[in-house]
């Protein structure tokens, strides 16, 4: 299952994380230990950022079909 999250803050990367957007999150176990999570940015690749720049959210099956959609995510 995809989780997801909203970016709130986006110092030092502007040109990769866009302030409201919605981000898929990467599951990286040691990341969340030192206080990173790992987000698939504008660039389509996935980087460690600090967590704290992101809101980690729940969404449906239905809503995550269709951000699915529109994020071109499988």
């Amino acid at each position: 299952m995809s989780q997801y999250a909203v970016c709130v803050k986006n110092d030092n990367y502007a040109a990769s994380l866009e302030l409201r957007k919605l981000y898929q999150i990467v599951p990286h176990k040691s990341s969340t230990v030192r206080g990173l999570i790992r987000i698939i940015d504008e660039s389509g690749e996935s980087y460690l950022y600090p967590a704290e720049y992101f809101l980690p959210i729940k969404i449906s099956p239905a809503i995550q079909k269709a951000v699915r959609l529109v994020l071109k995510i499988r």
